[in-house]
């Protein structure tokens, strides 16, 4: 199959090596130091799938025909990827393999003549340096697809990422992404303080403030009519209950993702982007359940303020002591009861 990616950090470098790996013609987008490293030696993947060196194309924009399109950019550089390769995309289907929540709707814009499926990578990958990219943890590639695409895209998409890794389909992409942006509140904190989800975890003010936004994020979640589907055999309704036990009981759910990604210690995407100087995609994660309560009319003031915060570092490259982080969300929490 010819298989493009377009971008090709952590996450897409590591799909398209491992789809090079299964024998698929590979052709990825990427920019500066990035592309120039592909060029000169493709890439080079390492960690939990195994070590391999992936001989890929690359280049700014697509060119070509193509079987299946991967949309893998950081959600913020979603929207001008696929303008810069639309010749290329046409009727292609195309799985958004991204962070956060609005991914479908920016593709279904943006590519209107490719049928759209979701992609949730529950592995843990690294982008070391150019052309080289670490994976940390190796758990499977959850897909699914909207009502408006068919069961036999969704099948012929499975097949061809199933080829390369471990893929789980699910029926229920709505929930399965709000699974997903639980998860990836393991994200925001690092980014916030300069420590590994590991260092985060462990500490017992920065644990109870990242259980607090994960709570924070079901109650919201309940309260707009959302159900969180199942993942990496937790069940939805276990998730659901974070949002209803003590801080303490639902703390336990932050440690069981910080065990599952090992002893590498693991930064998490929010904070790569911060340490290249790039844009988070902050506003897609904990931004998103922000947006999703003002829509709702209930308070998010835990979510709020890690979402400040990382705003904070991204213009200031400055980070924050974990004491602080604990005093600043302490204080957004008091603004709000009393505001």
């Amino acid at each position: 199959m010819r298989v493009a990616v377009l971008g090709a950090g952590a996450v897409g470098g590591t799909l398209a090596a491992l789809l090079a790996r299964a024998g698929h013609h590979v052709e990825v987008t990427a920019r500066g130091e990035n592309l120039d490293a592909i060029r000169r030696g493709g890439i080079r993947l390492e960690g939990g799938f195994g070590s391999y060196h992936a001989e890929v194309e690359a280049s700014q924009t697509l060119a070509g025909a193509f079987d299946v399109a991967i949309l893998a950019t950081k959600a913020q550089d979603a929207a001008a990827a696929l303008d810069a390769s639309a010749a290329a995309l046409q009727g292609v289907p195309l799985l958004v393999v991204q962070n956060g929540l609005g991914g479908l709707g920016v593709a279904a814009e943006h590519a209107p003549s490719s049928p759209v499926l979701a992609g949730l990578a529950l592995f843990a990958a690294s982008y070391v340096e150019p052309g080289h990219v670490l994976v940390t943890g190796e758990n499977p590639l959850v897909i699914g697809a909207p009502d408006s695409t068919s069961r036999d895209v969704l099948d012929r998409v499975a097949t061809v990422l199933g080829s390369a890794l471990p893929v789980e389909v699910t029926h229920d992409i709505r929930g399965a992404q709000w699974t997903k942006l639980l998860i990836n509140h393991v994200n925001a904190l690092p980014a916030i303080t300069g420590l590994s989800v590991q260092e985060v975890v462990a500490d017992d003010g920065l644990r109870r403030v990242m259980t607090a936004s994960m709570r924070e994020s079901v109650r919201i979640a309940r309260q707009t009519g959302v159900r969180f589907g199942s993942m990496q055999g937790v069940p939805g309704r276990v998730l659901e209950l974070i949002g209803m036990v003590p801080l303490w009981a639902g703390a336990a759910f932050p440690r069981l993702l910080a065990r599952r990604m090992g002893s590498v210690p693991n930064p998490g995407s929010t904070l790569q982007s911060v340490r290249r100087g790039q844009l988070t995609e902050i506003d897609f994660l904990n931004g998103a359940v922000v947006e999703a309560a003002r829509a709702g009319g209930v308070p998010a003031p835990v979510n709020t303020a890690i979402v400040e915060m990382v705003h904070e570092v991204e213009r200031t490259g400055a980070f924050v002591t974990p004491a602080e982080v604990v005093a600043r969300v302490g204080r957004r929490g008091q603004d709000e009861r009393h505001g």
